[in-house]
């Protein structure tokens, strides 16, 4: 008798992989759903094992399905889940005040983006006092490493066999969102020799959109600090400063994040005034 106990993990495993990587798909497009021929297309699995895997996690709670556009959205169970790890991303916090100062400063929003696997995910966004406002990317947005222009200063601090690597697997998300690897590499080597990125069209057509690296003291890259603004707004005249003013803050924040990883020794220790 064949014992198929050693395949019986295997499978289970591909199966929950399979329904991980699709609720990312429905959670990457936030309020406008997806589609499960847009599932199809992001994942290469074939129409019945995306609409079985969509209908269980629409079950379980973990996607709802829109009956008026028949387009999938996260569900209100995983959003419940999320609280539960709040202070996962203290970064948050730190960066708070400082993409506050940029946007009030230069009246255009400032956005705050990380690194997650082969994604960028935006963990925070501060709107600028000007009338018309471009707010192109929700805060829990994700994208494939390269896309964007936070998605780029991300993907440009890694080294290159490692930048091989994300590409690879990130080929048939990029096909879906029709971008050429190599237009995306021939952005990845500007971005390198500007030590910014900047994308002359926005993710909203009539926008631009500005973003440099908030690097750790020790080198490494920690977030993505950009700024979108109408087209009208972002001049090239402007690219400059606006690259000094928005380095400037993510120094700031660098710094801030450098002081609270700082192990507190007896000085930092309040008990201490009362112990010498």
């Amino acid at each position: 008798m064949k014992d198929d106990g050693a395949a019986a993990p295997t499978a289970g495993a591909q199966v929950v992989r399979r329904a991980l990587a699709v609720l990312r798909i429905v959670a990457a497009a936030q309020e406008r759903g997806v589609r499960v021929v847009d599932v199809v297309d992001a994942t290469g699995l074939n129409r019945p094992t995306v609409h079985r895997l969509l209908q269980v996690l629409v079950e379980e709670g973990a996607a709802e399905r829109d009956a008026a556009t028949r387009r999938y959205l996260i569900g209100r169970d995983v959003s419940l889940m999320g609280l539960a790890r709040s202070a996962r991303f203290p970064i948050r916090s730190v960066a708070a005040p400082f993409l506050r100062e940029l946007s009030e400063r230069e009246g255009d929003t400032s956005f705050l983006t990380i690194r997650n696997g082969d994604e960028s995910v935006c963990l925070a966004r501060h709107p600028g006092g000007y009338p018309i406002k471009v707010l192109s990317i929700e805060v829990g947005a994700r994208r494939p490493l390269g896309v964007g222009v936070s998605g780029l200063v991300l993907l440009a601090d890694l080294p290159p066999e490692e930048v091989a690597a994300v590409m690879a697997r990130n080929s048939r998300p990029l096909q879906a969102l029709r971008l050429d690897i190599a237009a995306v590499a021939g952005r990845l080597e500007e971005t390198r020799r500007l030590g910014y990125a900047y994308a002359p069209v926005g993710v909203v057509p009539g926008t631009r959109a500005l973003a440099v690296p908030v690097r750790h003291p020790g080198g490494q890259v920690l977030a993505g600090l950009a700024v979108t603004a109408i087209a009208d707004r972002l001049p090239a005249e402007r690219l400059q400063p606006l690259v000094q003013a928005m380095q400037q803050q993510a120094l700031g924040i660098a710094q801030q994040w450098a002081q609270r990883l700082r192990p507190r020794g007896p000085a930092d220790n309040p008990a201490s005034a009362y112990s010498r």
